[in-house]
């Protein structure tokens, strides 16, 4: 990405079945333009999260308070459509790549925090070899010890990171960044299964099928006990019906 002058106000909030999510025209720029505004937190929103957020409260609330929401599911975006909102779907994965070469090209400090110890040992090679001049200040795998945590949180506060990517998975990573975030300003989002696909040791699903916004099964072939969560999505269109929106 190259240098952009923005502000976070290029975009406007919608609701999804009561869970807030933006519409913007660029959500690279929105982020770098949050960045710029003192920083904040980036949420990437799909079906099975909203679903959860209407009954796990801290979830919920972890959501609601995020600075930038962008319509990560192929569901978020269709549900947005039936509100009269065209918007495209942003991959959660692909805005934190774009803004690891942002922060790469800008001198952004940058902490990666979660996966297993294996993926975090490779991203500590292989970012730095692909975004030359990434400045990686933390890198923490997810599988610390609990008496751990206060330490690296104290920290992440101290060395304030202009980018701090969270692979903990859902809710945890979004429940954790709004506790540890705050006086904060830089860039906290939660990036879910990305580290696994950066450092080899998981797929993305195929380019046509990601057109054809069904990479959720793909997940699921790939996974098959992720059975049970993939039930959200039917209940999601279901309830999106229901509201008439």
């Amino acid at each position: 990405m190259e240098s952009v002058k923005t502000t976070p106000d290029d975009r406007r909030r919608f609701e999804v079945l009561g869970v807030p999510v933006d519409a913007c025209r660029e959500v690279s720029v929105a982020a770098v333009g949050l960045h710029a505004s003192g920083g904040g937190r980036i949420v990437t929103l799909n079906a099975e999260m909203t679903m959860s957020a209407r009954v796990q409260t801290d979830l919920g609330q972890a959501i609601a308070t995020a600075e930038l929401i962008i319509p990560d599911g192929a569901g978020v975006v269709w549900a947005l459509s039936r509100q009269g909102v065209r918007v495209m779907r942003s991959p959660g994965i692909e805005l934190a790549w774009n803004l690891l070469g942002y922060a790469a090209a800008h001198q952004w400090s940058v902490a990666l925090v979660g996966a297993s110890p294996e993926v975090m040992q490779r991203l500590q090679v292989m970012l730095p070899e692909h975004f030359p001049g990434l400045k990686l200040v933390v890198c923490v795998d997810g599988y610390r010890p609990e008496t751990e945590w206060s330490e690296i949180e104290s920290e992440l506060q101290r060395c304030d990171p202009d980018l701090v990517l969270v692979a903990l998975g859902v809710p945890r990573q979004e429940i954790w960044s709004q506790r540890v975030q705050p006086g904060c300003n830089g860039l906290w989002m939660g990036v879910g299964g990305s580290f696994d696909v950066w450092a080899g040791t998981k797929k993305r699903a195929p380019l046509w099928m990601g057109r054809l916004q069904i990479e959720w099964l793909y997940r699921l072939i790939q996974e098959p006990s992720r059975w049970r969560r993939m039930l959200a999505i039917p209940a999601f269109v279901w309830a999106v019906l229901r509201s008439g929106r």
